[in-house]
């Protein structure tokens, strides 16, 4: 296979069918999506060996127990993946909506259009609930995608692209408005990356090392999401009972995911109440603690080092530092983490809004776990991935974030004098 040429022919294929969906009704949007989740149920049975083949085979290679749950398809979140077909349907239709329209002195009147991107394309790794997401929330903001799944995936991304293209057909739209990559050559993501011509923006979702290596190559803008160091603090003024299920929910919930907790703060006026609790619990699940030497003091644990506090681990590890105050804690966030999502455990107000302004990060909480950093449940039905950076989004990226906004002007002959 001639990998440039291949990649080119999906560019222009995915341009093409851009300018069909960017006119498309919100009706035949969401008929797409229906009967996609439609397919999903019919063909459970073959989705579901699909992934086992996956599976084994990346069991065989020696994938880590973090990356074959990543992987793993279960009835449950097969489930969630329809359910989720059926929450961006009910959404309302970015496209075409108009905004902040007034009249100029001249007489002409100004506003603003929402329109898609044109042409996205997503490089993820292992979890293959992403091509459903990522088709779902293209289809529906009126973006055609090239999907780019982890190699380890390959079947079912392929099972599952097959449920996307029978919803595309009966809604009688272009079938390469969704287009997943049927090859394991790793050179297409080199391809995809320069393809400035016919691709808009590139979405890579997965592990540290290829966010980086794919905005370090890309010519085509990148919306990236490096990591989610994510931390919980305890502010000396927690409601203790009420923290420790939250801690145990961002720690434990799932090990395998960008919104777990990696580090716990833990202000130092509560410490000696609070970390052997924390500790009861989390060793029975067997979560390996790591703790400053503040830590070591109060509860047995590993000995953490500098790296801890700046790793994610998508493991049941968790690191503990023991901090002065809130301050301390801010600041080690800041410096730290990676502006995915922090959480503050406190009953008093004025310091809750002071962590809300000084924590940098695209999701900040108050008295709740982090695994809610997350597109369904944020109500955007699913999410593209969660942007750690600026521009153009930030946080979970959903409808609103494949969208961009032109300016639109009515006259009734103005000229400029």
């Amino acid at each position: 296979m001639d990998i440039r040429n291949y990649v080119e022919q999906l560019g222009e294929q995915a341009r093409v069918a851009s300018m069909s969906l960017a006119m498309a009704s919100t009706d035949q949007k969401n008929l797409a999506l229906t009967k996609t989740a439609e397919a999903l149920v019919v063909h459970k049975s073959a989705l579901l060996e699909a992934n086992e083949r996956d599976i084994e085979e990346g069991a065989a290679a020696g994938l880590s127990p973090a990356m074959l749950d990543r992987l793993r398809l279960t009835d449950a979140r097969l489930d969630a993946m329809i359910e989720g077909l059926h929450q961006v349907a009910a959404l309302p239709d970015p496209i075409g909506a108009v905004s902040d329209m007034h009249i100029r002195p001249s007489g002409i009147q100004l506003g603003k259009m929402r329109v898609p991107l044109g042409v996205v394309a997503m490089i993820y790794e292992s979890r293959p609930n992403v091509t459903i997401e990522a088709a779902s929330l293209s289809l529906k903001s009126g973006n055609a995608v090239i999907l780019r799944g982890g190699s380890e995936a390959l079947h079912s991304n392929q099972a599952l692209a097959a449920c996307v293209t029978a919803g595309l057909e009966a809604a009688n739209l272009p079938v390469h408005a969704v287009q997943v990559v049927d090859t394991k050559d790793r050179s297409v993501v080199d391809e995809l990356v320069v393809l400035t011509r016919y691709i808009d923006v590139i979405i890579p979702r997965g592990g540290k090392g290829l966010i980086e290596r794919i905005s370090g190559i890309a010519r085509v803008p990148v919306i990236k999401h490096l990591d989610g160091i994510c931390h919980t603090y305890v502010d000396e003024t927690a409601d203790l009972i009420a923290a420790l299920p939250i801690v145990v929910n961002a720690k434990t919930h799932r090990y395998g995911v960008c919104n777990a907790m990696e580090t716990l703060l833990v202000s130092k006026a509560v410490a000696d109440e609070f970390l052997p609790q924390v500790q009861d619990v989390l060793g029975k699940m067997q979560v390996e603690l790591r703790g400053c030497e503040k830590t070591q003091q109060i509860i047995s644990c590993v000995p953490a080092t500098q790296d801890d506090w700046s790793t994610e681990y998508l493991a049941p590890i968790l690191a503990i530092r023991v901090v002065a105050d809130m301050e301390e804690a801010i600041a080690h966030i800041n410096h730290y983490g990676s502006h995915h999502t922090d959480v503050i455990l406190t009953q008093h107000h004025g310091r809750a809004m002071h962590f809300l302004r000084a924590v940098d990060s695209s999701s900040v909480m108050i008295n709740a776990s982090s695994r809610f950093a997350d597109g369904f449940e944020y109500g955007l039905g699913a999410e593209i991935g969660i942007s750690t950076d600026k521009l153009h989004a930030r946080g979970p990226v959903g409808l609103e974030g494949l969208t961009s906004q032109k300016y639109i002007v009515f006259g009734d002959g103005q000229i400029r004098s």
